[in-house]
């Protein structure tokens, strides 16, 4: 029974959003014309996932997994680190979140060479900075790097 508990969430949820698609109003054929309605690509991607919903409830019955071992201290440190990305994003800055992960995450993963885990904490955000503002002229959300940098 434990191995059904995820599709059957997954279900209860796509039949949730198929009920909130069906309380929508259909919009006029002026402004929809010969097209879809609004509701019907939410409608249409819940069938589908139910659909998926019930071959994933046919492989389970057919063949049950394996018990899951639990996970070692890296995926807790990866989780935690996702954790940390949202809090200093918000009080702090996007680049200095995005450096403080990367160098988390590349020393936790394995990488022992704390100059190579703070070059990539480095260079991607850098490169991140330079790709989306200078290239393609998309500026960030204010913080203390981007307050500094834009004046």
């Amino acid at each position: 029974m434990r191995p059904f508990i995820v599709p059957g969430i997954i279900a209860l949820f796509s039949v949730i959003i198929i009920y909130l698609a069906l309380q929508l109003k259909l919009s006029p054929a002026m402004i929809v014309g010969h097209s879809m309605q609004p509701r019907s690509f939410p409608i249409f991607l819940m069938v589908i996932n139910l659909i998926l919903i019930a071959v994933l409830i046919w492989q389970i019955s057919k063949s049950p997994p394996k018990p899951i071992e639990l996970e070692g201290p890296t995926t807790w440190i990866s989780v935690g680190s996702f954790v940390l990305f949202y809090i200093i994003t918000i009080y702090l800055d996007f680049f200095i979140a995005i450096s403080a992960v990367m160098f988390l995450l590349c020393y936790s993963w394995g990488e022992k060479r704390v100059h190579v885990a703070g070059l990539v904490a480095v260079s991607v955000p850098l490169s991140l900075f330079v790709l989306f503002d200078e290239v393609l002229k998309i500026r960030f959300p204010r913080g203390l790097i981007t307050n500094w940098y834009y004046g």
